[in-house]
This record gives structure tokens, sequence and C-alpha cells, in this order.
């Protein structure tokens, strides 16, 4: 039955996003969903980059402890941009409370029989501390890199002295070739692309749940029930609202995102952003049929509560979906292979992380990824249809 020329499930489907869109909360929700996980995923990025590049732009602090014993040693530290601060003697204890305050990379203790040892041509002993708790790793091993490369111009200074090439000390060249194509980089920043398709499961689930167990227990369901239209169209209606919703929140959501992954400077911690506009519509075009099967699903679910509330506790649970993945794929250390894009929520971060990584789709992949959710979804419908049609569900007994 159609109410002149427009479909009755397009009538309720505009009538439930009408509703959603004039409630401020179901408003608010969505745009703090659109712009909290490109945030997150974009200060965890950020954070990285800082602590990538703070090197070079803080400099390297470390206190030395009788440094006058090796003038040319701290020159060395200073000309690697190593800022050096001379200490007096300080024992273990001193140096622990030093490097509690975490504002120095480590303390260089030469030893007081260092110069006479550096003097008679035998290894002369000094200590590196250092804090292994500090995020300061990175700065720690390099200068271990400059003292291990300080020692060995001595070495070959002294071997020169006598006579002998310092060629010896080098039986090996060792060349590196780096031939990465950024893969490496897209499957890195893969691991935060997942987080963007759990507020799938968030956008539409108000109203999914409020448009048939709410209107249950309102007992306005029985007046739509009365209307001429069939069980199906009416779930149809209620379905696609949902579903529409949770389209609108992603494709919003990855546009925030792609905007931020754009402007952050990966390159400093050597990812990159290869999405270009043309392949993030892909992706959105591809995570269609998963909000259709999501809207679906907690459509279903909530039509089999007797309760709001068991409603609420029922659907609430399909916001873990997209979780498992992200925790599963890792543990496992599973590569990514042809079986992945068929399986909901997996196939579209699968789908993602592959394009991130500048790797080129065929169409099965998108095939996939929509084969299955659109089948499920069409099962789910049916499913809400049938318990629709059930009078001792519609009136409570």
């Amino acid at each position: 039955m159609k109410s002149g020329m427009t479909p009755l499930w397009i009538v309720i489907m505009k009538k439930e996003l009408l509703e959603a869109l004039r409630d401020k909360r179901t408003l608010s929700m969505l745009l703090m969903l659109t712009l909290l996980y490109p945030a997150l995923v974009g200060f965890f990025l950020h954070t990285s980059i800082e602590r990538g590049t703070r090197t070079e732009k803080a400099g390297i602090e470390l206190a030395v402890i009788g440094g006058a014993q090796a003038p040319n040693l701290l020159a060395r530290l200073r000309e690697k941009s190593v800022k050096v601060s001379e200490h007096g003697p300080m024992d273990d204890a001193g140096i622990k409370a030093l490097l509690r305050e975490k504002k120095v990379v480590g303390v260089l203790r030469l030893a007081p029989e260092f110069a006479a040892y550096y003097a008679d041509i035998r290894p002369a002993p000094l200590e590196l501390w250092f804090d292994s708790s500090a995020a300061k790793s990175e700065q720690r091993l390099e200068v271990e890199t400059i003292l291990r490369d300080y020692a060995n111009n001595i070495a070959g200074a002294r071997l020169a002295a006598h006579g002998v090439s310092a060629v010896v000390l080098s039986p090996l060249r060792l060349e590196r070739y780096d031939t990465g194509d950024g893969a490496g980089a897209g499957k890195r920043i893969g691991g935060f692309l997942g987080m963007f398709f759990i507020p799938v499961f968030i956008f539409g689930l108000s109203m999914a749940i409020d448009s048939t167990a709410g209107e249950r227990e309102r007992r306005s369901l029985e007046v739509l029930m009365a209307q001429p239209m069939r069980a199906r169209e009416l779930i149809m209606g209620k379905w696609l609202a949902a579903s529409a919703l949770a389209a609108i929140g992603l494709a919003l959501e990855l546009v925030v995102a792609h905007g931020v992954l754009s402007v952050l400077p990966l390159e400093e911690i050597g990812l990159s952003w290869r999405v270009g506009l043309p392949m993030l519509l892909a992706v959105i075009l591809a995570a269609l049929p998963l909000c259709l099967f999501v809207g679906a699903l907690q459509v279903a679910m909530a039509m089999n509560s007797k309760t709001f509330k068991e409603a609420q506790a029922s659907a609430a649970m399909l916001t873990m979906l997209p979780m498992l993945p992200m925790i599963v794929i890792p543990v496992l250390d599973l590569r990514v292979d042809t079986w992945m894009y068929a399986v909901p929520v997996l196939s579209n971060q699968t789908m993602f992380q592959s394009i991130a990584a500048g790797q080129a789709l065929g169409l099965l992949p998108y095939l996939l990824t929509c084969l299955l959710p659109l089948l499920l979804a069409w099962a789910a419908v049916e499913f809400a249809a049938r318990r629709m049609r059930s009078e001792q569900y519609v009136m409570g007994i």
C-alpha cells in the first residue's frame, strides 16, 4: 500500500529521521562521536610525533661527573648537540636522585683514574647511568652511539701512531639500502584506523531502540500497526532510518579524520597518509552495507527484547563487535588475507588499513565487503518483521 506516490517505508524513515534530528541529545551525540575518534587518533599520533622529534627540537641533556679529565670527549658531545652539564663528585644515591628528576637523559661518570688509564693506553673506565622507566630511550641510544664512535676514533688514531692502519679494525663494511615503499608505515597507522568504525554501532543505536522497544512501551507502536501497511514496510522504515544516521555519522567522521591525518607531519615518525578523496569515498561506499547490517541487527535485537532496558543492554553489546578485530588480529599476528574481506567489520577495517598502506585493491575485496553484511541485514529485517507481525509482541503479552 502506498501513501500517494511515496512508498510507506520512505514515509516511516523520514518520520524517524526528523524526530531524531529534532532531538538535541541525538545531535550532540552525533557531533561528539564525529569529532571524538578523529581527535583521539590525532592526539595519539601528535604525541608520537612530538616524542619522536623531541631530540632534534629540545636537544639531549646529559650530566657529566669528572668531565675535566676528558675535555675532548665533552667537546665531541657538544658538537653532536648534546647539552652537557658538568657536576662535582656525586655518590650513587645522588645520581639516582638526579635521574628521578627526569631532566637529563643520563649521567656520565668518569672514574678518578680515567685520565691515568687513558694516558697509559688502558681501557679508561666511565659509567653511564640512566633510568629505563623514563621515555628517553632513543636519546640514550644516541649518546651511546656518540661514545662508541668517539672510542673508535681514538682506537684508530692509536693504531695509526704505531704504523697500523685503522682498516684492520673494520674487516666488514656494511651498507644499508632501505627499499620500503611505505607499506610498513601504513600498517603501523592501520592500528588506529579500526577505531573509526566503532561509532557506526553507536550513531543509530538510540534511534533503533527508541523506535521499536521504546514505542512498544509507550503503546504508540499499536497505533502504527493499526495503519494500512505491512509489518515489513514499518520495519524497513525504522531500519533504514537507523542505518542512514550511522552512515551520515561515519561519512562525517572519516572526512574529519582525513583532514586531521592530512595535516599531521607523519613523515617525522616514518608514517604516511596516502588516502585521497576518491579512495576515501570508496571506503565510505564500501561501509554502507555495514551501516545497513548494524541498523538491522540493532532493530532486530530491540524487537526481540521484552523491555526498553533489556533492548538497551542487548544492543549495547554490539558496540564490542568492532573492538574484537583490533584485539584478535595483533595478538594472533595475522596477515591480511582474502577471507578477512568476507567478515563484517573486519573487512572494513582491513580495507581501510590496506588502502592506507598504499596497496591496490581489486574488485573482489569490495564485493566480499558488501555481500555478507547485506545478506545478514536482510535476514535481520525479516526476523524483525516476523516479530512485528506477532500480536503477543506488540501487545506485550
